[in-house]
């Protein structure tokens, strides 16, 4: 503690943040804006339209296209959170950003984060009971229940976020300002604190158990359930369709969480030259992580779903006819 205090008291608040992001590989930084940009608009276009398909067409109006929409319209509000800070920083070199809007793209980021991780869980909840008590469904997943069950994601997404922001911030920030990432990370911003971080590293251990340990968990039992059902279908036909009703959200669950698992359960290496290009890897792997899983999203539901495919005709062939 005692190296904490010294340290704050010989360096002035910091004000603002410097992200480094690709600065110091400038003959990529044109090639990835391009790159980062193009996945960005068509993730802006398949979840839009995903959003506009599940609003509009009534026979879509179903729990399962509820979170659907909503786990598009996350997608686009996690990307935005984000994004175009990336671009913008891949257009200005060591690119600054305020204190203030540090701690508000933080908060935005690891929001729609936490949300999506409660939300998978809501979906195999949604498909565990359409395929082991379809006779149950309209009951169980009825409009009282499916619409507070994505509220709660949203709301418990957003108070963990504001928890883990607000600790961040009361924290004493003083001396090297140099975020080495893309974004506020809040583990990046967590290494610059000149002051004990141990509650931090705590309640983010704690975070990270509840959003990626318990939706795990529970999203494995319910594919058990699920699993056995489905192979106790008599039928090849039957088996085939009711494994069709679940494996656009069972893909999206392995990309999600694959990723994540892949990105922070990777061991570090010691030597430094390996170090190095660790590094850069760190930065670049939640970099498209944060846009391809959305950017595959709507691909993955629009091309596996017959019926998501005919919304999508029928309001192309409205939007015809009507001109």
């Amino acid at each position: 503690m005692g190296y904490y205090m010294e340290k704050a008291n010989q360096t002035s608040p910091v004000l603002g943040f410097i992200l480094l992001g690709l600065s110091a590989h400038p003959k990529l930084e044109k090639t990835f804006f391009v790159l980062i940009l193009l996945m960005y608009l068509m993730i802006l276009l398949g979840n839009g339209v995903l959003v506009l398909v599940t609003v509009s067409d009534s026979r879509l109006h179903t729990p399962m296209y509820f979170f659907l929409g909503n786990l598009s319209f996350l997608d686009i509000c996690y990307t935005t959170s984000s994004v175009p800070l990336v671009l913008d920083g891949f257009r200005t070199p060591r690119k600054t950003i305020s204190f203030s809007g540090c701690a508000v793209q933080m908060f935005l980021s690891f929001a729609m984060a936490g949300t999506e991780c409660v939300l998978l869980g809501m979906m195999a909840f949604d498909r565990y009971v359409a395929i082991c008590n379809p006779l149950r469904y309209p009951v169980v997943m009825s409009k009282a229940a499916y619409v507070p069950m994505a509220a709660s994601s949203w709301a418990i997404g957003g108070i963990a976020s504001l928890v883990h922001t607000s600790l961040a911030i009361q924290l004493p920030f003083c001396g090297d300002n140099i975020i080495n990432h893309f974004t506020c990370e809040i583990l990046a911003v967590l290494k610059l604190a000149c002051a004990d971080i141990s509650i931090n590293v705590i309640s983010m251990g704690v975070t990270n158990v509840i959003f990626l340990g318990v939706p795990v968990l529970f999203i494995s039992v319910s594919y058990i359930f699920i699993i056995a059902t489905i192979l106790r279908i008599p039928s090849a036909e039957g088996r085939r369709k009711a494994f069709s009703t679940c494996s656009a959200h069972l893909t999206v669950v392995i990309i999600f969480y694959g990723t994540l698992f892949f990105m922070y359960g990777k061991p570090k290496s010691k030597d430094s030259l390996e170090a190095d290009k660790e590094d850069f890897s760190d930065k670049l792997i939640p970099l498209f992580y944060g846009v391809v899983t959305p950017m595959l999203n709507p691909i993955i539901y629009s091309l596996r779903n017959k019926d998501v495919k005919a919304a999508l005709r029928y309001l192309v062939a409205q939007k015809y006819f009507s001109q």
